[in-house]
């Protein structure tokens, strides 16, 4: 029997219309989406800026977290029955997603908890402004040793985002940052890409948003999951909800270790499994044929895509 593991993009997945074409078909993703806008309790409606916007309205940290978890909410709640998973691992705010999915956390309590989290990191970098670049065509060693020479004047830069064995995303003070995309791409980067962000995310900068959300998951009760979840901050399997709180908050300021979780992921699973990346994009699909090579991915994220999955199934 072919077995599933789920996957769940991370901030950077949001486009105006995310969703809304899933709404209008299925009544039970629609019913997903009012009851996370009644949870939010924000006006205007976070569906509504999802599928109106404006882009600059949803790109918000605040409002692009929880509009990807209730896309990835949505498209599992049609097709969780489905699937048969034996793992789950998430990009930053998907690992909220995967404990959603996982039976943990409530989708309602998920996309509160989110939100809190992009408002949190948002004040972070308002308190310490950084910023970070993408780095492409440069081992992930040589990437860390460019951010080690670039933070010995007392600013920071470390490698964030281990997405594949050569994308590696940089984030911390701005002349750091800029110091350490210099030296990559001395060292033989093909491209570094600086990014529109709120602040230095997955970095010592964003310590001041990791008391409040330490205090925004003890109000949460996390049952403990049905299947592991990877978390980023460790890459290993997370069974129980106190070790998930816990590794969600170091999360924060931790690197997102996705090579190690993808292998993780992968050695839980077996041979005879598909990697099923369920919301809006389809980047961490990308991602995951490039570590794991021949690995067999689909990816939910429109009407379509749910309906051809559904139909193949029946």
């Amino acid at each position: 029997m072919v077995s599933h593991v789920l996957i769940f993009p991370g901030q950077g997945a949001q486009k105006v219309g995310m969703g809304s074409d899933i709404a209008r078909e299925f009544p039970e993703a629609a019913e997903v989406f009012a009851s996370i806008d009644e949870a939010l309790g924000v006006s205007p409606a976070l569906s509504e800026i999802m599928w109106k916007g404006p882009q600059d309205e949803l790109t918000l940290t605040h409002n692009a977290q929880p509009a990807i978890l209730a896309h990835s909410a949505a498209v599992h709640a049609l097709v969780g029955a489905k699937l048969t998973p034996v793992a789950a691992a998430g990009h930053s705010l998907g690992e909220y997603s995967a404990y959603v999915a996982a039976g943990s956390i409530s989708a309602q309590d998920g996309a509160r908890l989110v939100r809190r989290r992009g408002e949190l990191m948002l004040e972070a970098g308002q308190i310490r402004s950084g910023t970070m670049a993408a780095v492409l065509g440069l081992a992930t060693e040589a990437v860390e040793t460019a951010c080690a020479e670039a933070g010995r004047n007392g600013s920071v830069a470390v490698a964030a985002n281990l997405n594949t064995q050569d994308q590696t995303v940089i984030s911390g003070d701005p002349d750091a940052v800029a110091a350490a995309g210099e030296a990559c791409t001395a060292a033989g980067a093909k491209r570094v890409v600086p990014l529109e962000v709120s602040g230095a995310f997955h970095s010592p900068l964003m310590q001041p948003a990791k008391a409040g959300l330490e205090k925004e998951l003890r109000r949460v009760e996390f049952s403990n999951p049905a299947f592991p979840v990877v978390a980023n901050a460790r890459a290993e399997p997370v069974r129980d909800g106190g070790t998930a709180k816990r590794l969600l908050a170091e999360q924060l300021v931790d690197p997102v270790r996705w090579v190690g979780c993808v292998q993780q992921c992968a050695e839980l699973a077996g041979a005879d499994t598909v990697f099923v990346e369920l919301g809006p994009g389809k980047v961490l699909a990308g991602l995951i044929k490039r570590i794991v090579p021949g690995a067999k991915v689909v990816s939910l994220g429109t009407a379509e895509d749910v309906a051809a999955f559904m139909a193949a199934k029946a």
